[in-house]
């Protein structure tokens, strides 16, 4: 839980520091590059849970 408040803290650091300087945004600007890194992490997820099973399938 740690990680996650640093990391939304980090966040709202990074991102006030961008709009003060007019920078563009350092993230996806739309909900739809945010469900595609979320994706992307639940992909990621999903893979080391089926890891022993693709070996074991593929060994």
């Amino acid at each position: 839980m740690k990680e996650v408040i640093l990391s939304l803290f980090t966040g709202l650091v990074v991102g006030f520091i961008f709009a003060w300087g007019k920078l563009p945004i350092p993230a996806p600007p739309a909900l739809a590059g945010v469900i595609g890194i979320v994706g992307i992490y639940l992909g990621f997820k999903l893979f080391q849970l089926a890891e022993p099973l693709i070996h074991r399938l593929f060994s």
